[in-house]
Order: C-alpha cells, then sequence, then structure tokens
C-alpha cells in the first residue's frame, strides 16, 4: 500500500546506529549519551519504596505535585526565578516530549523555527511533523556561539520560534546572561517564542553558572524551558522531564500533552520528589562531571587528535582534519570497526551547512570504559 510519507528523508537515529554497530563488532560505546553505571541505590530505593505502597496508577495530568514543589524549589534555587506549581509546570516523559509537545502546540503549516547547526536531531524532524520549516543558523567551531546579528537577520513574518540548546549537544558550548540579553532585543517586538531545552543543566564546568532562558525577564514571558531529570540523576531510561512555561504556554502545552502521554510514571516521579529534597542530588553533578571531562582529556594527550574546550554537557569534540579521512562517517566506521570504539560523526546534526571535522565522545563513562576506549586513539 503506498501513502504520501511525512519524513520521506528520516533515517534511523546515528545514535542508534552506532550503538548498534558498538554491538555488532564488541566496541566499546563511547557513541550514545548514557552512563555505563548505577543511579544512587537511594533513589532506587525510593521508587521501589512508591511502588509497594501503591503508587502505580495514573499520576495527575501535569505531575505529582510533590515533584512539581520540587522542581520549582530546585529552578528557584539555581535561576532565583519562580514558577507557579499548579499552572507553569508539566511533567513529560523526558525532554524529547516536551520538545516535541511544545512544537505540536505552537508550530502551524508553514511556520518557520529557527535552529542552530550543528543540531539535535530530534528538532528538525519534530518541526517537519507539524508542516513547519527549519531555518538553520551556523554554530561556527571551534567555539560554537551563535552570531546574534545572523539570527536578527533570519527572523520574518513567518517565524515563529527559536529553539535554543545550552549548554549545547554535541558541541559542549554555553550561553551567558549577554547571550541572553542579545536575544532578548532581538525579540523584544516581535512575537517569536522559544522552546529551550536545557537537559544539561546541572552539568556546566569551570565554576560557570548554568543561565537559564528563565532568568531574562523578556525571554521567560515568551519561552517553554526544558529539562530532564535523565542526564542530571544518571537515569536515561526512566524518561522523566518537565516543562516549565507561563501559564498562557502552559495551557496551550498541556492541551497536547494530554493526548500524547496524558501522564508519567508515577512511582518514579514520587521517588524523584523525594530524592531532590537533599539539594547535593544535582549539585555535585557538575563537578562529577567536570571529573570525567578532565580524565578524556588526560587520555587523549598521546593522540594526535585535537580535543576542543568543552564548557557543559558530557560530550567533549575532538578534531581529525589532519587525518586521511573525508569525513567523520568514514572515521566513525573505521573506528568502530578496526580499533573496536564507537563515537559519533558530527554529519547527521547538519541538513545545510558543511560539518566541521569533529567526531563526539561521549565521557558519562566508568573511568575504566574511558581508560579502555580512548586507548585506542592513542594510534592517531
Amino acid at each position: 500500500m503506498k501513502f504520501q510519507l511525512k519524513l520521506p528523508n528520516v533515517k534511523n537515529s546515528i545514535f542508534a546506529v552506532m550503538s548498534q554497530k558498538a554491538n555488532e563488532f564488541g566496541a566499546v560505546n563511547l557513541s550514545q549519551g548514557f552512563p555505563d553505571f548505577d543511579a544512587d541505590p537511594k533513589l532506587i530505593d525510593l521508587v521501589t519504596y512508591y511502588m509497594k505502597k501503591g503508587c502505580n496508577q495514573y499520576a495527575p495530568m501535569p505531575g505529582v505535585p510533590a515533584l512539581r514543589q520540587a522542581i520549582v524549589k530546585k529552578h528557584q534555587a539555581h535561576q532565583d526565578v519562580e514558577y507557579d506549581v499548579n499552572t507553569e509546570i508539566t511533567v513529560t516523559a523526558g525532554a524529547t516530549q516536551a520538545i516535541a509537545t511544545a512544537i505540536a502546540a505552537t508550530v502551524c503549516p508553514g511556520d518557520e523555527v529557527i535552529v542552530f547547526e550543528p543540531t539535535y536531531d530530534a528538532y528538525v524532524p519534530l518541526i517537519e511533523l507539524q508542516g513547519g520549516i527549519s531555518v538553520p543558523i551556523e554554530l561556527k567551531a571551534p567555539d560554537f556561539k551563535p552570531d546574534w546579528a545572523d539570527v536578527k537577520n533570519a527572523i520574518s513574518p513567518k517565524t515563529k520560534a527559536i529553539i535554543i540548546n545550552s549548554p549545547h549537544n554535541p558541541c559542549g558550548s554555553v550561553l551567558d546572561s549577554s547571550d541572553l540579553q542579545e536575544l532578548a532585543n532581538i525579540l523584544k517586538n516581535t512575537k517569536v517564542l522559544i522552546i529551550s531545552d536545557e537537559v544539561y543543566e546541572h552539568i556546566v564546568f569551570d565554576e560557570k553558572p548554568h543561565v537559564s532562558i528563565s532568568s531574562n525577564r523578556e525571554l521567560r514571558k515568551r519561552s517553554f524551558v526544558i529539562s530532564s531529570f535523565g542526564k542530571t540523576l544518571h537515569t536515561t531510561g526512566w524518561k522523566v522531564g518537565y516543562c516549565l512555561a507561563p501559564e498562557v504556554l502552559t495551557n496551550e502545552f498541556r492541551k497536547a500533552h494530554q493526548f500524547i502521554v496524558y501522564s508519567v510514571n508515577t512511582p518514579m516521579q514520587y521517588a524523584i520528589a523525594d530524592y531532590l529534597q537533599d539539594s547535593t542530588a544535582y549539585e555535585r553533578v557538575s563537578s562529577f562531571y567536570e571529573e570525567k571531562r578532565n580524565l578524556t582529556l588526560k587520555l587523549l594527550k598521546k593522540s594526535s587528535l585535537k580535543p576542543l574546550h568543552t564548557s557543559g554537557t558530557y560530550f567533549q569534540l575532538v578534531d581529525y582534519s589532519h587525518t586521511n579521512f573525508e569525513n567523520g562517517i568514514e572515521i566513525t566506521n573505521y573506528l568502530v570497526k578496526e580499533k573496536s570504539l564507537s563515537l559519533i560523526p558530527l554529519e547527521p546534526f547538519y541538513q545545510k551547512y558543511e560539518a566541521p571535522k569533529l567526531i563526539r565522545i561521549c565521557f558519562a563513562k566508568k573511568d575504566k570504559t574511558l581508560k579502555k576506549g580512548l586507548k585506542s586513539l592513542n594510534a592517531f
């Protein structure tokens, strides 16, 4: 049976592809962004406790009140910004669902959405599913910071939203207050919305703070601020995230949310709410991953592949431009087959611009995993 395809050019995610190749060739998997270590046993015990307590039926559509309160408290402590627990926060089945829901709730056929390349691979297909048009703007190596003049020039009467990602996957760059003010000045007299992907909010290095879009008054009123506990609590498989937004935007968000997932895993919501009462649950994450980043840099010293600076996330980019490999697909295929190491090329993060000769390493792994995997790169 033939029918019109909505995403005819979309293939399997590069993360799934490289993880499959890692399994096929018995390679160390430093490609897909998930930890190979367990979450805190206290958190696991809390999930078990709430399961046994009988918290196994539908949660309220916006999320368990205790978790929403914990999120509001956490956000206020770190950003000095308070959201209403009843009308401005929704618990979601991970950050990607939240992004998909924000797009579904706001983007109409023909609307333009500005994205920054390299672009996390979910953004563009989610825009196209709603009939929207992505408008890429290049983040140039090595710092991968936006040129705000390019953003201003890209805005048109059709622009519905801008998707921001900070800390940025795959580049590890972060936005600061001056970046946010530049964006606020550009958007001040427009109706352009912001979808801000902040899932790595608690993984920022070198004593720099994470500066949320919500911390800027002009931007907050037009923004969906999205995050996830998967990265913060080492529980990517639980798929528990959230969306903070002004009441008018939250109302539209929930209209779509209720028909996409309705509600999110109940015992895990209660467990996370309890776990967050101790702020060290998330405050120690940056230093934990900064040690992983530093170990990665140390292990790369004997390799001729040049690491770029990583300010946040748990990803490290390395430059292979001095090698004979033509592109990232070629070098990562070689590494997984011949060196038993699975990494991510940057080509799938681009649709308009040419990818620089960089590949991505995930360092959210045990030290012994990093040592075993990165040993393969010392031959370069």
